[in-house]
């Protein structure tokens, strides 16, 4: 009896071992494949170059390695009419609901006896309520009544940054930069994994349910390689969104810069943004 029990003994051991051997094999192989995964190392690398000339129509001619595109937003002029927005979902056909913008304006404002400003923007449910209508959008007159002290409008969009940090993360090269510093996206290769979403410090990105990819601004490169403005820039009444090429010194963004004291958002990010602002505060940067 005594070595039946011996030998169950050892079986039980020998199972334990085996079994403990298994999870062990079972625990590494998943680590390693999560690893790999994340690197991109299991899935297929889109095969971008930096100098690579994108899958878009162009003037003929037209040199990528040539121009330097930046952007400029005078927030002093913006009088939040929101048809930069209403052109950008027209001419980029964004998808999704109200909720889904490639640019947005948001509205900053400080009420007497506050020491922060409310922010708010066309996509709050409160302004889509105002609206009416998830393909025109207005401000609610939310603040009626209220004293206010200071209030103005700050247009946002993607800030095709210098060092993004968004093609950093990407795990199978979707998101790339182009020879004229335009950040886009393949989506023929992005997998929807949303790394870039979140790697974003401007909240400029957004995952598109219907189509399983991430999006976001261009800048309306299938325009401006033709020598067009960004749609945003054409309709603003204000002139409040300037675009150019940093390389032309008498474009309108060259300009711009040369001729305000202008700001960009995050700094401490790293990421150098290319879209440079005007009359913007602490409350913004």
């Amino acid at each position: 009896m005594d070595e039946l029990k011996m030998n169950e003994k050892e079986q039980i051991e020998t199972c334990q071992s085996s079994r403990r051997a298994v999870l062990g094999y079972l625990g590494s192989a998943i680590a390693g494949s999560v690893a790999m995964i994340a690197t991109g190392a299991m899935l297929p690398k889109a095969a971008h170059a930096a100098e690579a000339a994108p899958p878009v129509p162009a003037l003929p001619g037209y040199d990528w390695s040539k121009h330097r595109w930046a952007f400029g937003v005078d927030a002093t002029k913006c009088i939040g009419c929101l048809r930069c927005v209403e052109a950008c979902k027209a001419e980029n056909e964004v998808a999704g609901d109200a909720h889904h913008f490639r640019t947005w304006v948001e509205r900053y404002v400080t009420l007497e006896g506050e020491e922060h400003a409310r922010i708010d923007s066309q996509a709050d449910p409160v302004n889509i309520a105002a609206s009416g209508s998830e393909k025109e959008y207005r401000f609610a007159n939310r603040y009626a009544g209220e004293k206010v002290e200071k209030a103005f409008f700050v247009p946002k969009l993607c800030n095709q940054c210098t060092h993004p940090a968004c093609v950093q993360v990407c795990p199978v090269g979707a998101t790339f930069k182009t020879a004229d510093g335009i950040v886009v996206i393949d989506h023929t290769y992005c997998i929807g994994c949303e790394y870039c979403v979140q790697a974003c410090p401007y909240g400029a990105r957004f995952f598109n349910e219907e189509q399983g990819v991430s999006d976001k601004c261009t800048w309306c490169y299938h325009r401006i390689t033709k020598g067009l403005q960004p749609a945003c820039v054409e309709v603003c009444p204000v002139g409040a969104r300037v675009f150019g090429d940093r390389n032309d010194k008498q474009s309108p963004i060259s300009q711009f810069l040369a001729n305000n004291r202008v700001q960009v958002l995050k700094p401490e990010s790293g990421n150098a943004p290319n879209v440079f602002y005007v009359g913007i505060d602490k409350e913004v940067i």
